[in-house]
């Protein structure tokens, strides 16, 4: 009895481990101007045994492979790394990677891998004199924000333009997007949205394409001003953008938040479009009413360093789809936005039915363990019984 409840739940275990599922890499922006040197730093002190792995846009460009010697940069590692040669310095103690002389062809994702654990840097090269304000990099999907950073009147003048063509404008009671504008900015069709207070202009559903420069021209009167935004959009795949997570009921399951957290950054967690946690800057709360309180009751907590969200002996009414929303902003001057960027990202979590409640296994293995104890007891008994008769006969 003892020895197949003890079975079970060793089985349960493993199983609510494999089916946890592991989150998708951690993804950090660097920025750098062209012809600097640039380090992509793993914050790790390396062992004999660990493996390092470097890769450019997934083509390997430099590994350590346990002794110090066996390192390879550029084309010692693949032919097709020409554009590296002699450009890349390995950190032995640290597996850091530094660029030297940086061009515009570096630009892109560069993914470290170390003992199986991976992150991915999103490196983004500016020009010395391309006069741009504010760099930032932004995922696939995302909806980002370019601000003027004013309440505009009837008669100011605002204008955007993607790669010097127009792509938006407000110009009194006159406002387009998209080719309304302009003929040739097809791609930009219902995903561009023009706000009619501050003249602030949101791209929808951002995707590759969408790389490259944003120019703001903005007049009021006789006086005029411009701002530069250089967008680079990093890839995602649908799988990465939607995780499904399943949990054994009874155990805990964590919800990774796999950005690099800023301090100013705005996250709202939402369960089934009902808000249940947030932080913004230093301040996080969880459950402030009623009807989320009942349903999580002190078994939800909220990772303040990363974001992330931890459910606590799941049960099934917490399957469904948890939505996190991450809103952050870059600017060049302080307490004023230049680009602010909301991702979303969702889990879909499904909670698998242990067939015992907590309770349940609980009582079974207490009265496992008494009965393991009386057997113990029994038997004990029973041989020192046994002893001393045998004692006894042979004494006669």
């Amino acid at each position: 009895m003892t020895l197949k409840v003890t079975m079970k739940m060793l089985t349960l275990t493993a199983f609510a481990y494999v089916l946890s599922g592991v989150s998708g890499p951690v993804i950090e922006s660097v920025f750098v101007k062209e012809g600097d040197a640039v380090t992509l730093n793993t914050n790790h002190e390396l062992s004999q045994q660990d493996r390092v792995k470097w890769y450019f846009n997934d083509v390997l460009i430099t590994q350590i492979q346990g002794d110090v010697s066996q390192i390879c940069t550029d084309v010692q590692c693949y032919e097709s790394n020409e554009k590296f040669r002699d450009r890349l310095i390995l950190n032995h103690q640290t597996g850091s990677l530094t660029i030297m002389n940086t061009r515009n062809t570096d630009a892109g994702n560069y993914r470290l891998m170390i003992n199986n654990r991976d992150k991915i840097f999103n490196l983004v090269i500016t020009s010395r004199d391309s006069g741009v304000d504010t760099d930032m990099s932004v995922t696939e999907g995302d909806a980002v924000t370019l601000h003027t950073d004013v309440k505009i009147k009837q008669q100011d003048r605002v204008k955007f333009f993607y790669n010097r063509i127009r792509i938006a404008q407000i110009s009194g009671d006159f406002i387009c997007t998209d080719v309304q504008c302009n003929k040739g900015t097809e791609g930009f069709t219902n995903r561009l949205m023009l706000d009619n207070q501050t003249g602030s202009l949101t791209i929808m559903n951002i995707n590759t394409a969408d790389s490259g420069e944003y120019k703001l021209e903005f007049l009021r009167g006789s006086s005029s001003s411009e701002k530069n935004f250089n967008i680079t959009v990093i890839g995602v795949s649908d799988a990465e953008r939607e995780e499904k997570k399943s949990v054994m009921e009874g155990t805990s399951v964590t919800l990774n938040a796999s950005v690099i957290k800023n301090p100013h950054d705005v996250i709202t967690w939402t369960f089934n479009d009902i808000l249940i946690a947030d932080i913004s800057g230093d301040q996080s709360q969880i459950c402030t009413d009623v009807q989320c309180k009942e349903r999580f009751t002190d078994r939800l907590e909220l990772d303040q360093q990363t974001g992330s969200l931890i459910i606590t002996n799941t049960r099934s009414t917490d399957a469904g789809v948890y939505k996190l929303q991450i809103i952050r902003s870059r600017s060049k001057v302080r307490r004023r936005r230049s680009i602010s960027v909301t991702s979303i990202w969702s889990f879909n979590v499904s909670v698998i039915d242990s067939g015992l409640s907590a309770g349940a296994l609980s009582g079974i293995l207490v009265a496992a363990f008494f009965l393991l104890v009386a057997a113990v007891f029994t038997i004990t008994v029973i041989f020192k019984t046994c002893k001393t008769q045998a004692q006894n006969d042979n004494g006669l």
